[in-house]
């Protein structure tokens, strides 16, 4: 079992100078400007919610593997999706593919409230004990199908997807507000591109946001776990 190190493992200052570097030249330098999400992103321990194995690349300019064939974002890519939310702080935001918890400790300091969905057991329970134990009490972890949303909460101001879908989602749609933004990489497998959609009078409007490559959506309504498995044999 992939296991994260211990706060008295890895609080420290090196730390600290680390993150404030990660968000001048990973994501200042690359084009994020609003100060809000600079200042969530330089306020999050990035290296809480990395394997203990991982914990020299915790500031790192790539995804890292997390367990059970899921990876915690880029942070450029976490920052330029929450941007793209244009959070205010009053909104209600769902996530999909909560990971390791660190989008959703992201969000959390940015709306009012995160739904943030995992389809793996293992790293729901771990996301929900470790946002718990940091103080992230507006976040709320739910084990499921996250390409059906989670309709009970619904509507959403805000939702990000934080997976790679063949097509966006009908429940996604839905379960977006009016004037609501979602930020989703659609695409293939094995690259996509990162869009932007926003419901306006019940019809979207999309724009793109660059390319990208994240983890397959795997669900009811996304990709089949079949076919997944089918591409990691390729792989091989």
């Amino acid at each position: 079992m992939t296991e994260t190190a211990s706060p008295t493992e890895i609080d420290g200052p090196n730390f600290d100078s680390a993150r404030s570097e990660m968000v001048a030249r990973q994501i200042r330098d690359r084009g994020i400007r609003s100060p809000r999400v600079l200042q969530a992103i330089c306020a999050v321990p990035r290296h809480q919610f990395v394997p203990a194995e991982s914990l020299s690349e915790a500031y790192a300019d790539a995804p890292l593997p997390i367990g059970e064939g899921q990876t915690i974002s880029q942070p450029y890519i976490v920052a330029a999706m929450t941007e793209a939310l244009r959070l205010e702080g009053r909104e209600r935001v769902l996530e999909i593919g909560a990971g390791s918890g660190y989008q959703a400790a992201v969000l959390s300091l940015l709306a009012r409230e995160v739904i943030a969905v995992e389809s793996q057991p293992v790293l729901a329970s771990r996301a929900r004990l470790l946002l718990a134990r940091l103080g992230y009490m507006n976040v709320c972890i739910e084990e499921g199908d996250g390409t059906l949303g989670w309709p009970s909460r619904a509507p959403y101001d805000a939702i990000l997807v934080a997976a790679a879908a063949p097509h966006v989602p009908q429940a996604l749609r839905d379960q977006l507000a009016e004037g609501g933004r979602m930020v989703i990489p659609v695409g293939e497998m094995d690259y996509q591109e990162l869009i932007c959609i926003e419901k306006a009078h019940g019809g979207l409007v999309r724009r793109s946001l660059g390319g990208c490559r994240f983890v397959p959506l795997v669900g009811r309504c996304g990709w089949q776990r079949s076919s997944v498995n089918s591409l990691e044999l390729a792989r091989e």
